[in-house]
């Protein structure tokens, strides 16, 4: 009886230990169930001048918060206030012309070109009788004939005089002609859309937030010359936030705009944060798992996944990791 106990207890052991050996062997080639990993970003917004000039003062550091319309740079352009001079007196010149044409001739200037005409007009009427006379003599060969030409030719460059004497007391009792007064008016408009085109640029080199942000990087800074479009600093909305997952097609079963899932971010102590799908995309050739020969199979793509939070959470910042358990 004491063989047969030791014999059964030899066997559970044995049978104990085998189950114990299977159950490691088991565990350790058991597939583990790596989570998701994304990370989170934010919008992002380039802070740049439409005009090339040199940095005078940043308002704002590193870190700091600005609201909407915060003064954050001024640019300082030695050549736009040079161009701003140079078009206000263009302005003004163009603004002089149109009143002088609108306002016609003075008075003095009327009066003057009116006397010049009675006077032509006395000289075509003693032209006009000298030339009747001498015709008349010239009819009767008391003169000779050169004596008739000429006195004809005095009388016609005396009406010829006459008439050029007239339009200039004419244009200058009527005024400019419309068609005067219409391209001053055209080069006065034009030179107050260059005006306004260089106040626009002048406007530009005081640059402002475009909303509430953060700023994120200085990239250029004092003194330094900021090239038109080129970014001199940057700002990160932090109520614009997201997270991005690179995830396989063979992961993506349950994955779909719309779904929500929960995440941890260990940044936060492992805060749990409930994120909502609304971005789903393939990724690039060179993201796609491709089998061997030997293994079979088919190419697996990998798909750009983007999930917002729904709600905001404290002291979520863009870089930050989130976990989620794959399902």
């Amino acid at each position: 009886m004491n063989k047969l106990t030791k014999l059964a207890f030899s066997t559970i052991t044995l049978i104990a230990v085998v189950a114990f050996i299977a159950y490691g062997l088991w565990l350790a080639n058991k597939p583990v169930s790596v989570p998701l990993q994304g990370q989170f970003e934010a919008n992002t917004l380039n802070i740049t001048s439409k005009i090339t000039a040199r940095i005078a003062a940043q308002h704002a550091r590193e870190g700091d918060a600005v609201s909407l319309g915060t003064l954050l740079v001024t640019l300082d352009s030695p050549e736009l206030r040079a161009k701003q001079a140079q078009v206000a007196a263009v302005s003004s010149a163009a603004q002089a012309k149109l009143s002088l044409v609108n306002a016609g001739a003075r008075d003095e200037d009327i009066r003057a070109a009116e006397a010049a005409w009675r006077r032509a007009a006395v000289a075509t009427e003693l032209a006009d009788k000298t030339f009747k006379r001498l015709h008349a003599l010239y009819l009767e060969k008391l003169i000779s004939q050169q004596r008739n030409d000429e006195a004809e030719a005095n009388l016609a460059a005396a009406q010829a005089a006459e008439r050029a004497v007239r339009a200039q007391y004419d244009s200058a009792l009527h005024g400019a002609r419309n068609q005067d007064k219409q391209a001053a008016g055209a080069m006065a408009n034009q030179a107050a859309g260059q005006v306004a085109e260089v106040e626009a640029a002048a406007a530009d080199t005081k640059l402002l937030a475009p909303l509430a942000a953060e700023v994120d990087k200085l990239i250029l800074h004092v003194g330094e010359l900021a090239p038109a479009g080129f970014p001199i600093m940057t700002l990160v909305d932090l109520k614009d936030t997201w997270a991005t997952f690179n995830i396989r097609e063979d992961d993506l079963a349950g994955i779909h705009v719309g779904s929500e899932f929960d995440g941890n971010v260990p940044a936060l102590g492992g805060q749990r944060v409930k994120l909502k799908v609304y971005y789903i995309s393939p990724k690039g050739d060179f993201a796609t798992w491709r089998p061997t020969r030997l293994s079979g199979g088919y190419d697996v793509k990998t798909f750009e996944v983007r999930a917002r939070p729904v709600a905001p959470v404290e002291g979520l910042r863009p870089g930050m990791s989130v976990l989620v358990a794959r399902g």
